[in-house]
């Protein structure tokens, strides 16, 4: 897969099906689409390509909206591959772009950069200045710059319309097992293992410390996780605590993940750390005693996991 920061995109990748969105997640509705894309492909001989933004618009336009994403850039590319686009651009979402009129990106980057062939986008999409383009004036303007517009149905299950803000819902309420049946994964959250205050160490369960930065914040609590290393296959089971540890009066949301028969020394490692099973709630102890009898209790149920 080609990855492009900008619009100039090589010759070959130019009318190209071009698929629009933000894909947090690329949970089983962005699959549908990518599966319908696929369709098209074969009948019509084309690449798949992706436009995406950085930072998440909503983010961009919200300062105050710190946590709010189901996967990293990394991750997001990881899967955008897996699924089959031939290439992806991830566009810098900055003040300049966010001012740009609805007619000019029409016009100049799907138009005459992209040369777009068909053009993939939800019915909430919204794009230029004020959000004033939406999907009839991208239908409008069909004949003019000669591309057609794709507009599926959203994905529906239960009478609920599979998104990353039902993803979100559910990650929140620590339903981890219905979220990772609707992205068709484990949900998991990537980073480097910082130095911490060494407090697991010193009551007998030594612990990986992550950074969540902008990952959407699960329901604080203890997890069953299953850890793996970057370029590594094989994954470790592990028991995990994600929240602020008020029995330590821990100020900053932190992931500590604590792995089972493993004593390597792992600072400054990159890790995926998978969410299997919410095991219980976050909860200050009065004793660090009574701290290591239920950390201990929660091992046991990881264990099963």
């Amino acid at each position: 897969m080609r990855y492009y920061k900008k619009f100039d995109i090589k010759k070959n990748d130019r009318g190209s099906l071009i698929l629009i969105g933000n894909f947090d997640g690329l949970h089983i509705g962005h699959q549908k689409l990518f599966k319908l894309a696929k369709k098209y492909k074969k009948k019509y001989k084309l690449k798949i390509g992706v436009l995406t933004f950085e930072p998440i618009p909503k983010m961009f336009f919200n300062k105050t909206l710190k946590n709010f994403r189901v996967s990293n850039l990394n991750q997001k590319n990881f899967i955008l591959k897996k699924i089959g686009a031939d290439f992806v651009i991830t566009k810098k979402f900055d003040k300049r772009f966010s001012k740009i009129n609805y007619y000019e990106f029409i016009k100049k980057i799907l138009y005459e950069k992209l040369n777009a062939k068909y053009i993939f986008v939800s019915s909430n999409f919204r794009f230029g200045n004020k959000r004033e383009g939406n999907v009839k004036k991208l239908i409008y303007f069909e004949k003019f710059f000669k591309y057609k517009i794709v507009n599926p149905k959203p994905l529906i299950k239960k009478n609920r319309i599979i998104s990353s803000t039902y993803i979100r819902k559910l990650l929140e309420k620590g339903l981890i097992k219905r979220a990772n049946r609707l992205l068709k994964r484990n949900w998991s959250i990537e980073g480097f293992v910082e130095k911490g205050r060494q407090q697991g160490k010193r009551i007998g369960f030594p612990t990986c410390n992550i950074n969540i930065k902008d990952y959407i914040i699960a329901k604080p609590g203890v997890y069953a996780v299953r850890v793996k290393f970057k370029n590594n296959k094989e994954f470790i089971k592990g028991i995990a605590n994600l929240g602020y540890r008020p029995t330590f009066k821990q100020k900053k949301i932190l992931l500590e993940v604590h792995l089972f028969n493993f004593s390597r020394n792992v600072y400054n490692k990159y890790l995926s750390v998978e969410f299997l099973k919410f095991i219980r709630k976050e909860k200050k102890f009065s004793s660090v005693d009574k701290l290591r009898k239920q950390i201990q209790f929660d091992l046991k149920v990881a264990k099963k996991s």
